[in-house]
């Protein structure tokens, strides 16, 4: 999941409520185990998924139980979002012996992370160009699995 490293150009971030006008991606994530960090989402088409240079991002000061990232200035398309959780502020997804990694991640359509990363097409959404919300949740693989201890 190297795509979640990326230092692409961040088009937005908040911490939640309302927020009005056309143009805006809402993310919210669920299962975020600590209000402790930043949760980071790359937004992919599909010939960036899972790499380096993911064209949009956002983030967003990490809320127990679920965090609203808010991306703004997202043309209309096909997209995949992949998002971690950043419990120590160091930019990237801190992993394990194997690669495992140590820190919450996930992919919209909650798709799953069997031996590897999910496909584009598990992941993968049309987004309209205007307002529109997805959901999803963070997985753990190592540590508390959410913000109740489960």
């Amino acid at each position: 999941m190297p795509g979640l490293l990326a230092a692409s150009a961040q088009v937005g971030m908040a911490t939640g409520g309302a927020v009005t006008g056309g143009a805006v991606l809402t993310i919210d994530i669920g299962n975020v185990r600590v209000s402790k960090g930043r949760v980071h989402v790359d937004i992919c088409p599909e010939s960036r998924f899972l790499k380096d240079d993911c064209p949009y991002s956002a983030e967003a000061p990490a809320q127990a139980g679920v965090t609203r990232v808010i991306a703004r200035s997202v043309p209309a398309g096909r997209y995949a979002v992949q998002a971690f959780l950043d419990e120590n502020g160091n930019g990237k997804v801190d992993r394990a012996l194997f690669g495992i990694p140590k820190e919450g991640v996930g992919f919209s359509n909650d798709a799953k992370i069997t031996l590897g990363p999910p496909k584009f097409a598990d992941a993968a959404f049309n987004y309209n160009g205007g307002a529109q919300t997805i959901r999803f949740s963070l997985r753990y693989f190592m540590g508390v699995k959410g913000p109740s201890g489960h």
